[in-house]
């Protein structure tokens, strides 16, 4: 009994320690400028919170505690609180993991026939591919997205262990590559709801044109509809396109997102 009173004491004594460390998130890259799916994680009690549809949060935390802050289309960021950081709003800024190139121009690579000069020619990044055209090997089919080598594996009888992927998960690199395939998802289903329901489907719901990514990034992490896309059932995406409707607009409303995008 004694010491049934005691773990509630230092239960009792813990909470009333804890303090509460709030600010607010924002992301200098307007396309993407309030996203709701941020996760804020306490790494010392592992708790974790989700931000609010304008990036607000609060979580319980004390001096010392380290707070990491992550989403699918930021980069991971740890901070140490201090003293002052509790007894104050905090600003959080993330970066942009992942920035879309509008377009690339390559000059067209002309062999001479000479095969060591046209590969000592190129960049080291290209000779690989060069040298395959040149030559005319054949390219692997995929589904543009990289493949993941298995940790470890069966193969004649024996266990094999991939050094590559040991190396990637110790380095962080396939967590790195596992955020970039799903910005890329997002990415890609976002343009096939936009092209299947056309633009005058949002404008008609008052969604400004240039807004339209940004209201189907919303509703993307907001609800999982990537099972919808892959398999072609775009009616079924217009479920939750209209539950989140009216909290975007309401957002939309109380933030200057349409302003900050106008003016860029």
């Amino acid at each position: 009994m004694k010491k049934l009173f005691t773990l509630l004491l230092l239960v009792f004594l813990a909470k009333i320690n804890a303090q509460i460390y709030s600010g607010e998130v924002f992301l200098r890259d307007n396309s993407i400028l309030y996203l709701n799916q941020v996760y804020v994680t306490n790494l010392n009690t592992q708790k974790t919170v989700l931000t609010d549809y304008n990036g607000n949060f609060n979580i319980p935390a004390n001096p010392g505690d380290v707070i990491r802050f992550t989403s699918i289309v930021t980069e991971r960021k740890d901070i140490k609180l201090t003293p002052q950081s509790m007894v104050q709003k905090n600003l959080v800024e993330l970066k942009i993991a992942y920035y879309e190139i509008q377009e690339i121009v390559l000059s067209r690579f002309k062999p001479t026939g000479n095969l060591r000069y046209d590969v000592n020619s190129l960049r080291k990044e290209d000779k690989a591919y060069a040298l395959k055209k040149v030559i005319g090997l054949p390219e692997p089919k995929g589904d543009g997205t990289p493949p993941e080598l298995p940790v470890a594996g069966l193969r004649d009888g024996g266990l094999t262990f991939s050094l590559e992927s040991i190396y990637d998960i110790l380095s962080g690199e396939r967590k790195k590559k596992q955020r970039y395939q799903a910005y890329e998802r997002m990415n890609s289903s976002v343009a096939q709801i936009k092209n299947y329901l056309g633009k005058d489907y949002f404008t008609r719901f008052k969604i400004p044109e240039n807004l339209i990514d940004n209201f189907l990034q919303f509703v993307y992490t907001s609800e999982n509809i990537q099972a919808y896309v892959l398999a072609g059932n775009f009616e079924a995406v217009k479920i939750p396109i209209e539950k989140y409707l009216p909290i975007y607009q309401k957002r939309l409303r109380s933030s200057h997102l349409q302003e900050v995008v106008s003016n860029n």
